[in-house]
């Protein structure tokens, strides 16, 4: 359960594009981020905040209902939220991605017959990847009027 802090904060300032056909196209590059972050969801390796985060940025330049629908989403808002205000990511999150990241080098180690670059090169860049995002805070900071 976020800290009910993250509940209150203001979606990003939002700057509508002056031309309608930016504006559809930021207006599409934001559902298909949506979509993305739902399939990373699901598939080992691809991340989901990053692409929630894109889809706010991108609602912000096309449409100020979608942008709120997103910021306040019951499921999705939360992590968007944390991630904007105190650039936080849960320990379940964290978990949950260096276990993904883990099972696709091990898919890909199983997979590649023998051949060792393809893990190799999926180590390489997974691990800094991972890297990142152990290092992030899991929980935002304490307040002092939480004491």
């Amino acid at each position: 359960m976020p800290p009910p802090e993250i509940n209150k904060i203001p979606p990003p300032p939002t700057e509508l594009a002056t031309s309608s056909m930016v504006r559809w196209w930021y207006f599409a590059m934001g559902w298909i981020m949506i979509a993305l972050g739902v399939v990373g969801v699901i598939v080992p390796g691809l991340p989901t905040t990053v692409f929630l985060i894109v889809a706010v940025w991108a609602f912000s330049r096309s449409s100020i209902r979608f942008q709120v629908w997103l910021w306040e989403h019951r499921v999705l808002g939360p992590s968007v939220r944390a991630w904007y205000q105190y650039r936080v990511i849960p320990v379940r999150g964290k978990i949950l991605a260096v276990v993904m990241m883990a099972g696709s080098v091990l898919y890909m180690a199983v997979v590649s017959d023998g051949d060792w670059m393809p893990p190799f090169l999926l180590s390489g860049v997974l691990l800094p990847i991972g890297l990142y995002i152990c290092t992030r805070a899991s929980k935002p900071p304490v307040m002092s009027h939480d004491l």
